[in-house]
């Protein structure tokens, strides 16, 4: 059975807090879910409080090139990598559903990536892929905001992909889904540019998670970005994209001017 675990702000404000949706309400947790923490009498109405992005990792990896369609709309068929493409996005990137996207003055081109965010569970290092899903916590719903023109320039990705408000996540995280084979799709002002489905991942979640274990140690709470399907273009100040995602939700931003 799937849950939603969501960090917010409650009516009264002050730091964020982790829980988990039951009905029409948030019941409060004393520490992040994956830490198994005891489960509290105070519950919110949803509508009385704020949803911020539902982590907090120690890094956020990414993985570029991994759906076959976007390697040929935006390479050549032929380019599809051999190994997975890492690159990381800096934990001040992030924000949370219906905080703004800030287009950076210092590019002409910011583009929407939709992706499936992977939120890992426990300690994850040198995992076997066989092992690997014992790994993962739940799943959430990632924009991987892009400075085309600057990734282009630069040769490397860190500037293209690491400036503030480049990195929504939300709104919540599900546990229990199926990811196999679900729907990701891009949406800008209303109109779907991107679906993919998981199984069209050119390296899937369990070799992923192995993957990247062996390269560097994945502590609980770190965010995984699975890549995106075809279809990504840019965005101006005044749209709004939502990355909708099967059995995970929507995650909804708008585009601001700096």
């Amino acid at each position: 059975m799937s849950q939603h675990y969501v960090r917010f702000i409650p009516p009264e404000g002050g730091p964020a807090l982790y829980g988990f949706i039951d009905e029409n309400q948030v019941v409060k947790l004393e520490a992040a879910p994956w830490e198994n923490p005891t489960k509290t009498d105070q519950r919110f109405k949803l509508s009385e409080v704020k949803f911020v992005a539902p982590v907090e990792p120690s890094k956020i990896v990414c993985i570029g090139l991994n759906y076959h369609a976007h390697v040929a709309a935006s390479y050549s068929a032929e380019e599809a990598p051999e190994r997975p493409l890492l690159f990381l996005k800096p934990s001040s990137s992030i924000i949370g559903p219906d905080d703004a996207i800030v287009h950076t003055d210092q590019a002409e081109r910011v583009d929407y990536e939709a992706e499936l965010g992977v939120v890992i569970g426990k300690t994850a290092r040198a995992v076997a892929i066989e092992e690997a899903i014992d790994y993962i916590f739940g799943f959430t719903a990632v924009n991987d905001v892009t400075a085309r023109d600057l990734q282009k320039v630069d040769g490397q990705w860190s500037r293209a992909k690491g400036f503030d408000t480049f990195c929504p996540v939300g709104p919540w995280i599900v546990s229990g889904v199926d990811w196999a084979d679900i729907l990701v799709e891009g949406i800008l002002n209303g109109k779907v540019m991107q679906s993919g489905r998981t199984s069209q991942m050119i390296f899937n979640i369990p070799f992923l998670i192995s993957y990247i274990s062996s390269i560097m140690t994945l502590n609980p709470g770190d965010l995984i970005s699975t890549g995106t399907p075809a279809g990504i273009a840019p965005m101006k100040p005044g749209d709004t994209i939502e990355v909708k995602i099967e059995q995970v939700g929507t995650l909804k931003n708008r585009v601001v001017a700096p």
